[in-house]
């Protein structure tokens, strides 16, 4: 019996998830094709060992396919859907402050690919933060154990629908 690695879910919005799909459907098909070529056509000049164009074309190849993985990993285990209710209650996609060590602190929870093109902080649902606040509401305080083994104390003070 092969054990497996629990998979992640997190929110998309439907623009984050399509914006994603597009992304991938570029690199798996142009985005390849021509990266082929440009290693095809740097291999024709000759010895690979000096040839810096061929190096710089199989290093960009190897981020092109991570970020093919990485987004294919994401749209399989996404939830898309719409915004959160404006309820309070924390979920992934909603735009969260807490207090914490007596300053406030505001962040995306979900998807740093929900927050493209954002300055906001983003912590995803598994994250020891956003898994002591998640189903959380406004008032509540939550704890969590942080990278050092210190116990942190938050207190959510808002919580609302990320809107972009």
């Amino acid at each position: 019996m092969t054990e497996t690695a629990p998979t992640s879910t997190s929110f998309l919005t439907q623009e984050a998830y399509d914006r994603l799909s597009g992304e991938l459907a570029e690199l798996s098909t142009h985005g390849r094709s021509e990266i082929a070529k440009r290693i095809e056509a740097a291999r024709e000049e000759g010895d690979l060992k000096e040839n810096g164009g061929y190096h710089a074309a199989k290093e960009e190849q190897g981020k092109m396919e991570a970020r093919i993985r990485q987004l294919a990993q994401i749209l399989e285990n996404a939830t898309v859907g719409e915004a959160p209710p404006n309820d309070g209650i924390v979920e992934g996609g909603m735009v969260v402050t807490v207090e914490m060590f007596g300053d406030e602190e505001t962040f995306l929870l979900g998807s740093r690919e929900i927050a493209d093109g954002s300055d906001l902080q983003v912590f995803s649902e598994q994250s020891p933060l956003g898994a002591a606040i998640l189903n959380k509401k406004v008032g509540d305080t939550a704890s969590y154990e942080a990278p050092n083994g210190k116990t942190i104390s938050v207190t959510i003070t808002d919580a609302k629908p990320y809107t972009g």
